[in-house]
């Protein structure tokens, strides 16, 4: 399935593709947007991008956001029915071992602040989540509360660039890009930062 998705990572491919469905892209997008959370690691911000870019930053938000919702309770489902072993299966050994006993130690509120923080592997907390003892409707809620702002702003570059607006998307791209790589380069340290501050 993986390799099925690949041109997921070309924006342009993906957006080809899509629009070829005429009045069923949207229903197309948020089918991708969902398979690429259980199906990990596929960029989910190229196909939000994509969404501003055809759809606009509002119906872009809410079509990936559906998509993700989807995906997300999925993802939950599965690590929780099928056990640690599909989740080890599904993700590498260190994300799983960055967030696996934070979480288990702080629950809900943790994974909402990690969700918030972009750059940092949102599939893998899903699958992570789902071996908590968290009720199913609170992961996903959690899920979509921590993910909206960077899905938004994702959204909102596409737009821009589908606008012709090319400064101000590279400026909201840099943004996007810097806090990206900031979070991810420094996911030990922000977990162990939180840790000690409030909890």
């Amino acid at each position: 399935m993986r390799q099925h998705l690949a041109f997921l990572f070309n924006a342009a491919a993906v957006r080809t593709f899509v629009r070829g469905f005429g009045i069923w892209a949207p229903v197309v997008l948020i089918a991708l947007q969902a398979i690429q959370v259980v199906v990990a690691p596929v960029p989910g911000q190229v196909l939000a991008a994509v969404a501003g870019y055809l759809f606009g930053p509002w119906w872009g938000t809410l079509y990936n956001m559906i998509g993700i919702t989807i995906g997300s309770t999925l993802a939950f489902w599965l690590s929780r029915r099928f056990g640690r072993a599909y989740v080890e299966r599904m993700i590498d050994d260190e994300a799983l071992e960055t967030f696996d006993a934070f979480v288990e130690s702080h629950g809900l509120l943790s994974l909402f602040i990690l969700f918030l923080i972009p750059g940092l592997p949102d599939d893998a907390l899903c699958l992570v989540g789902g071996l908590t003892p968290i009720p199913l409707w609170k992961l996903v809620l959690i899920a979509i509360m921590g993910r909206a702002p960077a899905f938004f702003f994702v959204n909102v570059f596409g737009h821009l660039v589908a606008n012709g607006d090319l400064y101000e998307a590279l400026v909201l791209l840099g943004l996007i890009v810097g806090l990206s790589i900031i979070g991810y380069l420094n996911r030990n340290r922000i977990t162990q930062f939180l840790d000690r501050r409030f909890f």
